[in-house]
């Protein structure tokens, strides 16, 4: 047993008095990325994504980082698996990487898929949950060079490619989530250009978006033929937008874009089967027209059994700037820009919150708010079950003389986005489940390993990993079933 383990388990013998408690069918997980663990970036057949291509661009990522070896999750999975089933995790939420099973989006390479079958293997043995996610931003780089997601193509080769994951997975597998996040892969990715593959066009963003929309269709109907008793949806990253001052017109337009091209762009097609009236008006002019065929957005709005919602921090914004005018996520070793298509003159004010490392402001009520806005416009009309899907905070972590994390600010920042899924619940929002992001300090995508999300250090020379008083306390909440009050 590791010194992680030995304390963990001394740890979670604590009692918890005077606690709210959780519905007993409430699932509660965290999460990984597959470019962002698992490292072997080109073993036993995988080839370059977008991400490894991006890494080695100069100025792409701070400190040029990449995710060569990351926190070789590849070959230490089974010791990651035991340290899940230590903290007592019911269900973990991981990305299967499609340069590893389809290097160059070709053939299928069986030893790729070979890794995630002894992965889910290990995760039953173990009593966990898998939770799949087919597609988390790392597109083979020989299909971006083919046009990458503005290129309408992608979308079917993401279907072939999630059956050829199901081909070998979908026997012991029971929940499928298509993409994580399309938000960042079209205009992050292929507008703002932080992200791989780093391009900064408003019209690729566009296309983009909506060809991750249809390869989500398009997937879901293929698994849905495959096994009608799957678990299918997609995760999305939403916020909560508002107005600086609400009599404004100024400030209640600004909220709107950023809500129709954050949140609606995504939600509408889903759910409704449209894309907003408002929303096009906006985009005008810049051809994501073009890319709608007849019958794609029947095909984009297949029922979905799963809503992930990731949520990190919410938005107040306005017409006129305020002090870092920064609307979007966006390192500062990078260019900025809007990576909203149609939200030039748009900028984000501080409202005087606590930030993490991100400088992100800790909002934990915007999460029950956006939670009963999800529910009741989107996801309870349809029928479709809703998880929190990804939650956390970066802070600047330390080890502490005695070996330990004391990362208090990361408990409180668990704890009371916790307690407002659980105001949520109380609201009549039927939340199902939460997974905290994420299991373990890993790269960062542009911010490379500069920032700490985990729960479990990472010590990237060794590869030591060591369980932080956030891990301590969260396995204690689910031991307990119930979030000390106090």
């Amino acid at each position: 047993m590791t010194h992680a383990h030995a304390t963990l388990k001394k740890e979670i013998d604590m009692n918890t008095t005077d606690a709210r408690s959780f519905p007993p069918e409430f699932l509660f997980g965290a999460a990984t990325a597959a470019y962002q663990i698992e490292g072997a970036a080109h073993e036993d057949g995988r080839t370059d994504s977008i991400w490894d291509t991006f890494s080695r661009v100069p100025g792409a990522v701070i400190n040029a980082d990449n995710g060569d070896t990351a926190c070789d999750h590849y070959h230490r999975y089974q010791d990651d698996v035991a340290l899940m089933k230590d903290l007592g995790l019911q269900t973990y939420r991981f990305s299967t990487s499609w340069s590893r099973v389809q290097p160059d989006g070709g053939p299928v390479n069986a030893t790729g898929l070979d890794f995630y079958s002894r992965l889910v293997d290990e995760l039953l043995g173990a009593g966990i949950k898998p939770w799949l996610t087919l597609y988390h931003w790392d597109l083979p780089q020989a299909l971006e060079e083919k046009g990458g997601w503005a290129n309408r193509d992608t979308a079917q080769r993401f279907r072939d490619y999630a059956l050829n994951v199901h081909d070998a997975l979908g026997d012991r597998v029971g929940v499928w989530t298509t993409l994580n996040e399309p938000w960042c892969s079209s205009f992050l990715s292929y507008t703002a250009g932080v992200h791989a593959p780093g391009r900064q066009s408003k019209r690729d963003g566009l296309a983009a978006g909506h060809h991750l929309l249809l390869g989500h269709g398009l997937a879901i109907e293929a698994l849905r033929e495959r096994d009608a008793s799957l678990e299918l949806g997609i995760t999305l990253n939403l916020t909560v937008a508002k107005p600086v001052d609400p009599e404004s017109a100024g400030d209640r337009d600004a909220a709107r874009r950023i809500d129709g091209q954050f949140n609606r762009f995504f939600l509408d097609p889903i759910f409704r089967g449209t894309y907003p009236e408002d929303l096009l008006e906006d985009v005008a002019g810049l051809g994501l027209e073009d890319h709608i065929k007849d019958g794609d957005l029947a095909q984009i709005s297949q029922p979905i059994d799963t809503l992930g919602v990731n949520y990190y921090h919410g938005e107040l914004l306005s017409d006129q700037p305020a002090e870092h005018p920064l609307v979007g996520e966006a390192p500062t070793s990078r260019p900025t820009g809007s990576p909203f298509p149609a939200a030039d003159g748009v900028y984000n004010h501080p409202q005087g919150l606590p930030l993490t490392a991100m400088q992100w402001e800790v909002q934990p009520d915007g999460l029950r708010e956006l939670l009963l806005r999800v529910n009741t416009e989107y996801a309870a009309p349809a029928g479709t079950s809703v998880y929190v899907t990804e939650n956390g905070a970066a802070y600047d972590d330390v080890v502490a003389p005695d070996g330990r994390v004391h990362d208090s600010d990361r408990t409180e920042f668990l704890t009371s986005h916790l307690g407002a899924i659980l105001d949520a619940i109380d609201e009549g929002v039927d939340v199902k489940g939460y997974f905290y992001w994420s299991l373990m300090d890993n790269y960062e995508w542009a911010w490379g390993y500069e920032k700490r999300f985990g729960i479990v250090r990472v010590d990237y020379a060794t590869q030591e990993r060591t369980v932080k008083d956030s891990g301590l306390a969260y396995a204690d909440i689910i031991r307990a079933r119930a979030l000390p009050q106090g």
